[in-house]
């Protein structure tokens, strides 16, 4: 059995202009547009749909910024389980606004650790970031 699919965007915008008015004259203005995208759809995954949708809201004059934050929305709006965006966060290595106070407390005490190291086994003295990066080298960390 063959299996064909096509998936297909449609935009056709006309302008009537108002009697009277010059707006054909607008280097700007495009009085007539029609768009139309197809793809081979049998095939095609997620990403791929989102990528050819994106092509298609470029078409049709969205910003890429506002692409983006609808993308974004799908994913991090009150209708999806608090579970399924932490999902999210985890593939891309994103932080989540309920999440920083305990990300500032740990960088706290790594940066405590990390100025305790700098200063040497005693305290007394001041090793560079690259002299201590050695050593932690030499000692397998």
């Amino acid at each position: 059995m063959t299996y064909e699919a096509e998936v297909q965007f449609k935009f056709d915008a006309t302008f009537t202009p108002t009697y009277g008015t010059s707006s054909w004259t607008d280097d700007d203005f495009i009085p007539e547009e029609h768009y139309l995208i197809t793809a081979p759809a049998a095939d095609l995954n997620v990403k791929q749909y989102f990528k050819l949708f994106e092509k298609f809201m470029l078409c049709v004059g969205m910003s890429p910024e506002s692409i983006r934050s609808g993308a974004m929305f799908l994913v991090f709006n009150d209708c999806v389980r608090e579970e399924e965006q932490r999902k999210v966060c985890a593939e891309y290595e994103l932080t989540m606004d309920e999440d920083l106070h305990r990300k500032f407390e740990e960088w706290k005490v790594r940066d405590e650790e990390w100025a305790r190291l700098k200063k040497g086994p005693m305290g007394t003295v001041e090793y560079t970031d690259k002299e201590v990066e050695q050593m932690n080298l030499e000692n397998g960390q």
